[in-house]
């Protein structure tokens, strides 16, 4: 398969909470909302003020939320696919190119969603880090100092980072969650917070948090390009 030129990541949103988890994330990132499509009005895109878009939603009948990749290729048909540990994916027609920049908030802080996080049970992580690899296109990287990440090194001009995470667990499915990089880690907590967010676990590198609706993610403790302005 060609490497895909674009990613964008999907929130995929029960339907009993999909009004509240879309309203959510909308004040998380500052972005517009399109209109909704699909037969059943089911999807839709969160608009950033410039640059193409990398953040949709999509509201699900059945099954937990949770997030999952479209990988754009252009011409391509759509189909749906899953990982060798079982997470879904996307293959979409596509040509997005123009990177956003991220939000500047009131306080002066910057934040923005940039990157997907794949967790993976142990006994399969070798596996289906090699199958991303291979599917993206991308690097597979070694990061001696967190040797339970690996990362696959993005190619000037995507916006979404892919990293690979080795769960302390085994057994289920693999799963995958956003993160967030931001200029004042505990300025961006709080501003979570305040938007009904409430933290679930502090890492050293990372803070867990639970929305209000919707699957958790993380606020992490990389900052976004350039200078905070």
């Amino acid at each position: 398969m060609d490497r895909p030129t674009w990613l964008t990541a999907f929130l995929d949103l029960q339907a009993d909470h999909f009004d509240r988890a879309v309203a959510f994330w909308r004040k998380v990132t500052g972005y517009d909302l399109s209109e909704p499509r699909g037969d059943d009005d089911e999807f839709a895109t969160l608009l950033p003020p410039q640059g193409d878009a990398f953040l949709r939603v999509q509201r699900i009948a059945s099954g937990a939320a949770g997030v999952h990749l479209d990988l754009h290729l252009p011409g391509q048909p759509f189909e749906v696919r899953r990982s060798p540990g079982g997470l879904p994916f996307c293959l979409v027609d596509g040509a997005e190119s123009a990177r956003p920049a991220p939000a500047t908030w009131v306080d002066g802080n910057r934040s923005w969603v940039d990157q997907v996080c794949i967790d993976i049970p142990p006994e399969i992580y070798d596996a289906e880090c090699a199958f991303w690899a291979s599917e993206i296109g991308w690097e597979l990287v070694d990061l001696p100092d967190d040797p339970e990440f690996r990362r696959l090194r993005k190619p000037d001009g995507q916006l979404l980072n892919m990293l690979l995470q080795r769960l302390d667990s085994p057994g289920g499915a693999v799963r995958a969650h956003l993160d967030l990089s931001t200029d004042d880690r505990p300025s961006e907590i709080a501003r979570h917070e305040r938007l009904g967010a409430h933290v679930l676990r502090v890492h050293e590198g990372w803070t867990v948090m639970q929305p209000p609706a919707g699957p958790v993610y993380c606020i992490t403790g990389r900052k976004p390009p350039g200078d905070p302005t």
